[in-house]
């Protein structure tokens, strides 16, 4: 429970609207306490992200040391706590860029070998990165660019995790695929449903600012902008100029 005086974060889907803005009214039901080792704007930063890393390194799969995951845009927000926390759990990580730069960033965070996808086959890669043998499981946050590609990455019986559609939904699915490429299996989670319950949702944020806190995850935050440049702030996403975390400053 939280009371007046609690220094606090949230996540959006409830209640998204009113986010940019520079003082809101908020039910205190959606908000998390946050702990003196976590500062405001780290919380700005990871709250959304770091939550849904939770979820996918301690929800979605029974993860053993030596397991190898495919993860796209590791130098992403998200890539870039899911690779930290992936390392932590002694996984193997394949990260997929779009640039050297981004590489370098991936590689810096816990990647053991990054894919560059503007020049080269992903899957192809992944098998000869794996022997032959495919990634335990795929993060595919991109979509409907990434998909085929992410199918030929796994391992027999691999897990899929649709986990955004940064280039569009994935279009024409049939089922039959996963019988034929190896009784694969997919999911498309969504964070509302991780965080749903009070008490999974305290369990799954005290994981993380634990990890945050104690300096074994660390928050990338590359990018600080004004309220009032929001607009710019939305144009270097979508032209991909960013990496780690971007935050609003008033």
């Amino acid at each position: 429970n939280v009371v007046v005086g609690d220094r606090v974060t949230y996540t959006g889907f409830l209640n998204t609207l009113g986010a940019y803005s520079t003082e809101r009214l908020i039910p205190a039901a959606p908000l998390i306490k946050l702990p003196e080792t976590i500062a405001f704007e780290t919380a700005a930063a990871m709250t959304m992200r770091g939550l849904t890393s939770s979820y996918l390194m301690r929800r979605i799969y029974d993860f053993k040391p030596g397991d190898s995951i495919l993860l796209h845009a590791a130098a992403g927000g998200v890539g870039l706590i899911v690779s930290q926390w992936a390392k932590l759990l002694g996984l193997t990580v394949i990260g997929t860029v779009s640039s050297d730069a981004k590489a370098e960033v991936a590689r810096a965070h816990g990647c053991d070998h990054t894919i560059n996808y503007s020049h080269e086959d992903v899957a192809k890669r992944v098998r000869e990165l794996t022997d032959g043998v495919g990634v335990n499981v795929v993060f595919d946050s991109v979509g409907k660019n990434t998909f085929m590609g992410s199918l030929d990455s796994l391992k027999r019986r691999g897990l899929l995790v649709c986990v955004g559609t940064a280039s569009g939904p994935i279009e024409g699915f049939n089922p039959q695929l996963l019988a034929m490429k190896g009784s694969l299996y997919m999911t498309r989670p969504a964070l509302a449903d991780y965080i749903a319950d009070p008490a999974e949702k305290a369990a799954l944020a005290g994981e993380l600012f634990d990890h945050v806190g104690s300096g074994r995850i660390k928050i990338e935050i590359n990018q600080h902008y004004a309220l009032q440049d929001a607009v710019q702030a939305h144009r270097d996403l979508e032209a991909r100029k960013t990496t780690g975390s971007s935050i609003f400053v008033i």
